[in-house]
């Protein structure tokens, strides 16, 4: 059986990247922007719903869009049950 896709809250997600560098840098509405600076000064923005629960397809988009970011196995290990 595959490993199946956490139900999350915005703020679980927040909360999670928090945990990688990334910081709440402003929102607007009910989106959260999240930045984190590397040490080359290179700028990493996620753009986080701030929802009761996250849609899975959005969620599994967040993923996407932060495996640029951080190794996706990592990111596999917060983001999916075992």
């Amino acid at each position: 059986m595959s490993p199946k896709l956490k139900r999350m809250s915005g703020a679980e997600v927040v909360d999670t990247f928090s945990r990688f560098g990334f910081s709440v840098e402003s929102q607007r509405g009910s989106h959260v922007k999240l930045v984190r600076i590397t040490k080359t000064d290179d700028r990493q923005v996620l753009t986080i719903p701030n929802h009761k629960e996250i849609d899975t397809g959005t969620l599994q988009s967040i993923i996407r869009q932060a495996s640029k970011y951080i190794d996706p196995r990592v990111l596999k290990q917060h983001f999916y049950t075992p």
